[in-house]
């Protein structure tokens, strides 16, 4: 028989266990699904600064650990399995996980979603120390550093322009020689003095020592020709990845994606399932917002449970 539990949230990162938080504090029974990547994507981060009450900072895998140890004060339990299917057809909801079944009364969805990529070997060995997709969380490292930023889309221009507070110079990296951005937000990164363009290029290797990053090798599209560069800071902008495959038969998701919530609340399409973080919200990304809609979710998911009984 499938283990039935009242409140099932899959995923680990700050929204997740935010939301374990408040559900098993107000004597919700409580389980959550850790997933492929327990404690979401601050796992990978070195420095966090900007989450309110690490006043000197905190490394991301001991901030999640400590919100982990806060939401199991409480009576939540973590289980280290990866949530495949779901059926939301019916109360209560089928839950499959690489191991067994599972229903619940009501679930929140906390999956977080992935940075896209380049998927160069060299990738992995410098991500978070001196590779980014995030300039909000991890720009203030890079002060008078020489810094590029991997992109042509909107989100690419923000990132720049954001990173010229902080950069000595940064450098944009494009595939092609047009840009998908907007045309305001084009002309708005051309103007910037401390802004410049490498167009038809794209990273080839990633090159350092074991204190970082110290330069890249860029090939030109066009000739084939490589050139090497002095970078201390990369940063991608090429946007994220919603972790809601499971979800996409049963709930609505927009263009991107990611999971739609009704305004003001963390309601999906489905009564009694809500979602939080980063699986539905494509605009703010960070943990301090995830938490927040963690917290959401599980009041929603607490009103939804008064008004069954």
């Amino acid at each position: 028989m499938a283990q039935h539990h009242k409140v099932v949230i899959i995923g680990s990162g700050p929204a997740g266990f935010t939301a374990g938080l408040y559900t098993s504090r107000a004597s919700l029974e409580t389980v959550i699904f850790e997933g492929m990547q327990p404690g979401g994507q601050l796992m990978i981060t070195t420095e966090v600064e900007n989450y309110p009450g690490f006043v000197d900072g905190v490394q991301g895998p001991e901030m999640m650990e400590v919100l982990r140890k806060q939401a199991h004060k409480f009576g939540a339990k973590s289980i280290n399995e990866t949530i495949l299917n779901v059926d939301f057809s019916e109360r209560p909801f089928k839950l499959t996980s690489d191991k067994e079944e599972y229903t619940a009364d009501t679930v929140i969805i906390a999956t977080g979603a992935t940075a896209r990529r380049l998927l160069i070997p060299s990738e992995a060995t410098y991500w978070g120390k001196g590779i980014s997709a995030c300039a909000t969380c991890d720009g203030f490292f890079y002060r008078g550093a020489t810094i590029f930023v991997v992109g042509g889309g909107d989100s690419a221009m923000e990132e720049a322009m954001y990173l010229t507070r902080f950069g000595e110079s940064v450098t944009m990296i494009h595939r092609r020689e047009f840009f998908r951005a907007s045309k305001i937000m084009l002309e708005r990164a051309k103007a910037h003095p401390k802004i410049n363009f490498i167009l038809n290029s794209t990273i080839d290797e990633f090159l350092g020592n074991e204190m970082g990053l110290t330069h890249i090798r860029l090939k030109d599209t066009v000739t084939g020709e490589l050139s090497e560069h002095k970078a201390e800071g990369v940063f991608y902008g090429i946007g994220h990845v919603p972790n809601t495959k499971p979800f996409a038969d049963c709930l609505d998701l927009d263009e991107d994606k990611y999971i739609i919530t009704k305004p003001k609340s963390t309601k999906t399409n489905i009564e009694g399932v809500f979602a939080a973080g980063d699986c539905q919200d494509p605009i703010y990304s960070q943990a301090i917002t995830s938490a927040g809609t963690g917290c959401q979710a599980a009041i929603d998911a607490e009103r939804f449970l008064m008004e069954q009984e």
